[in-house]
């Protein structure tokens, strides 16, 4: 080959690979837009979901706490005199490994004055989760990875995509952590402002959380074990978290969804 052909050739290949680098979320982008996507939330009612409600049986909605109005699901409390520890999950009905889910949410209003104050703008899309059914009465978490949605004040700057991590444990950046929250690199997000979030889930490899098109943090292995496991739990320690459900958090602070859609991937 030429030389000055050949010299080319790499300048042009190096330039992609930089090109590539400079721009990682090009293929976040198309992996978010294109390929099958199934609305779990119908703009309706709650079917297909089932609710979980400390203190409260599988199934049952105290004060109406979920709901669909207008198109949109709204965990809202304007039934409640008090949030009186009534931490909820709203699951969907199917065990799921890799995937892609998308939701887009805001938060709106105030919350209750009695929730906890780490509840202020807090909320999560819980994935890798056990079932609502096999939650105690009382249990305020499932055992799952919650991806961790903030919302940012002017007073109150913060991150939104973050992980925490009830009754299980990650690798970060290759490394085990018993961090129980871990905080992403996010823009800061205010009232009322829609937020999307994607959220690609590889089975028990990787957990991927991109906010706006920006991959914002990356976790490896969930697994139990950690911080907030139940007594007796039926999986022993280090189970490696291959599937599991997803469920859309309450912590008194109300909050809404207009879109929550999945993309199903295949595990090779």
């Amino acid at each position: 080959m030429n030389r000055n052909i050949f010299t080319l050739l790499i300048a042009v290949f190096f330039s992609f690979v930089q090109n590539a680098e400079s721009q990682p979320n090009t293929i976040n982008s198309a992996i978010s837009t294109d390929g099958e996507w199934i609305s779990l939330f119908n703009g309706k009612d709650l079917d297909g979901w089932t609710l979980k409600v400390t203190g409260s049986k599988c199934g049952e909605n105290p004060l109406n706490g979920f709901r669909v109005e207008d198109g949109i699901l709204k965990i809202d409390y304007t039934n409640f005199d008090k949030f009186n520890g009534r931490f909820g999950h709203l699951f969907y009905k199917e065990k799921l490994s890799s995937y892609i889910l998308h939701v887009e949410y805001r938060f709106v209003g105030e919350m209750l004055p009695d929730a906890p104050s780490y509840c202020y703008r807090n909320s999560g899309v819980m994935v890798h989760s056990q079932s609502p059914e096999s939650m105690d009465v009382d249990q305020n978490w499932p055992v799952s990875v919650e991806v961790q949605m903030l919302g940012s004040t002017d007073s109150l700057k913060q991150t939104t995509a973050n992980f925490c991590t009830p009754g299980t444990t990650v690798y970060y950046k290759d490394q085990p952590t018993n961090e129980h929250c871990i905080s992403s690199n996010s823009k800061n997000f205010y009232d009322g402002e829609w937020v999307n979030l994607d959220i690609i889930v590889e089975g028990g490899k990787t957990i991927t959380n991109i906010v706006n098109g920006d991959t914002v943090l990356v976790c490896s292995k969930p697994q139990i074990g950690g911080y907030l496991l139940p007594k007796n739990y039926p999986l022993p320690e280090g189970t490696l978290l291959e599937d599991g459900y997803i469920a859309l958090q309450s912590e008194g602070q109300p909050l809404e969804f207009r879109r929550v859609d999945l993309k199903k991937l295949d595990k090779k």
